[in-house]
Parts: C-alpha cells; structure tokens; sequence
C-alpha cells in the first residue's frame, strides 16, 4: 500500500491537528466520523462534515484492508475519482453480516469477497458494501468498547451527536 494516506493522517497527528476536534458523525452500527477542522470551535447546533483541507488524497484501495469492525477508514465526498478526505476519517462499528447483507454488498460493488473476509463479516461484523470503495488504512487495536459507547449516543437529525464528543489527542502506532 502506498503511504500516501498514512503518511498524511500521521502528519496531521504528529501536528496535533486532530486535538479538540469532535467526532461528528455517529451512526449505530454503522460508523463514529471525525476529523472536521470546523468541528474545534463551533456551536452546539452547527452542521458539520464539509469541512476540509482545501485538497484530496488519490483512493488508494488493497484487498487486504477491509472494512471489518474496527477498521479505520478515510471519509469522502461523492467525487468520482473516489478521492478522500485530506483529514475526515470514520472507524467502522459495523454489524454482523448475513447472506442478504453479503448479496447486496457484491451486487453494488461488483465486487466478491474473499472467503476470510466473508467469514469476518459474519462473525465480527462491519461494513462489506463499502469495500473498494472508501480507503481503509488502519484498524482500532484496543478501545472498541470507547466505539461502541460513541455510536450508542443520542444524535440529532444529522447524525450529530448531541452531547460533544471531543478528540483529546491522538496517539499513532505503526505495525
């Protein structure tokens, strides 16, 4: 995998960037989302998940990364180039997967899953129909239950939760 993604998610870390930011977006079973710079000193009641960097980072997809529970994914617009996000992300909750779920994700990816990857899906869960399609680059290696409590809050009609849920900081651990 090129360390395009990487590289540039360790660089806005290292740069604190991250730092006070909130997690934006949360979706049970689905999706926590942050990363959004207009998130660190915003109203309660603004709408958030448009704000960038002013540039995108090529899609860079690898089989071997998928979009299992805990995986740690860059977020994107509907750009056709599937470009992402220089700084929004999201980590996978995900829910487990069953032979509608699976069929339905194959059909709009045109895309089939190698057999371990189905059998994750079935048993850990995650999110199959956005593989090959959004870049995964990293995975939650402890701190799942921190996830779940995320994606369990209450949110409004955008998907905001409606108690702020702040990034402290950030810490990055290369295998």
């Amino acid at each position: 995998m090129s360390e395009t993604i990487v590289s540039c998610f360790i660089k806005l870390c290292n740069e604190k960037f991250y730092d006070s930011l909130l997690f934006h977006r949360v979706i049970k079973g689905f999706v926590a989302q942050g990363g959004d710079p207009v998130s660190k000193n915003c109203s309660d009641t603004f709408t958030l998940g448009d704000g960038d960097l002013g540039y995108t980072i090529p899609a860079e997809f690898v089989t071997s990364y998928y979009h299992k529970r805990g995986a740690f994914a860059q977020a994107r617009d509907d750009r056709p180039d599937m470009a992402s996000s220089a700084c929004q992300f999201y980590i996978v909750q995900g829910k487990i997967a069953n032979d509608s779920i699976l069929t339905k994700a194959y059909k709009r990816n045109n895309y089939i899953q190698p057999l371990e990857h189905e059998k994750i899906y079935r048993t850990i869960g995650g999110i199959p129909h956005l593989d090959m399609r959004y870049t995964v680059y990293g995975e939650v290696i402890s701190g799942m239950d921190i996830v779940d409590k995320i994606c369990s809050l209450p949110t409004n009609s955008k998907d905001r939760p409606l108690k702020n849920i702040r990034i402290i900081s950030t810490i990055v651990k290369k295998r």
